[in-house]
């Protein structure tokens, strides 16, 4: 794995990634980069100060999410897209196996994840229901969809996980999986209910390409 500032077979890209340390959408791509050794310039983007509003942040995402990957004069925006980019263009430690069969589900946690779970406890629909229902609410709904999707995906790969989620390598689940798992755990989900997915994560802790992208080492993050 190559650190931010290190060149990939010689050569300095300049790539360049909108980020918010705590952002789950934002952490798959970093580990993604760094499963790559692609380095990259981080430009934070915070969240709680609204910067992701602003005239000179929506010209790069009209809808003023992180994350943001500029790439030269290629600009793309949501993780799913970035993820699907950086396959094609930086083939080196490929996200996706070349077996359809895991690939396929491989994308199918992938989408669960990104569709059914974190979106569902984002901070401004979790703040929205707080605001309109109350604090219990809010944490009874996130809890609600953070299980239902952990317990699909649980079934999914009870029978074929092995070091991490869809075998002994690292690939596009696990980038999903490791950050939504963190988020589990703020909304005192316990993973432990999940027996497959709360051994993949201690894999991912010894692991330097997630070690690397954690929020509470990026360079923006708020330190206790």
């Amino acid at each position: 794995m190559a650190s931010h500032s290190q060149a990939l077979d010689g050569r300095m890209e300049k790539l360049q990634l909108y980020s918010y340390w705590r952002s789950s959408c934002s952490w798959r791509v970093r580990i993604a980069l760094n499963l790559k050794g692609l380095p990259y310039e981080y430009k934070p983007v915070n969240l709680l100060k609204d910067e992701q509003s602003s005239p000179e942040f929506t010209r790069l995402n009209p809808l003023g999410y992180v994350p943001v990957l500029a790439d030269g004069d290629m600009v793309i925006s949501d993780s799913f897209a970035i993820l699907l980019y950086l396959e094609e263009k930086y083939p080196e430690h490929p996200i996706l196996p070349s077996d359809m069969k895991k690939r396929a589900l491989n994308l199918q946690v992938a989408n669960i994840v990104g569709s059914s779970i974190q979106p569902l406890q984002n901070v401004s629909i979790v703040q929205y229901i707080e605001k309109k229902i109350g604090i219990e609410e809010k944490m009874a709904w996130a809890q609600k969809h953070i299980r239902k999707g952990f317990a699909a995906i649980e079934k999914l790969l009870e029978d074929v996980a092995g070091k991490y989620a869809t075998g002994d390598e690292v690939y596009l689940a696990d980038l999903f999986l490791a950050p939504q798992i963190y988020g589990a755990k703020r909304f005192n989900v316990d993973v432990s209910e999940f027996p497959t997915i709360s051994r993949v994560s201690e894999a991912y802790k010894e692991h330097l390409a997630f070690q690397a992208a954690l929020p509470e080492n990026q360079p923006d993050a708020v330190k206790p």
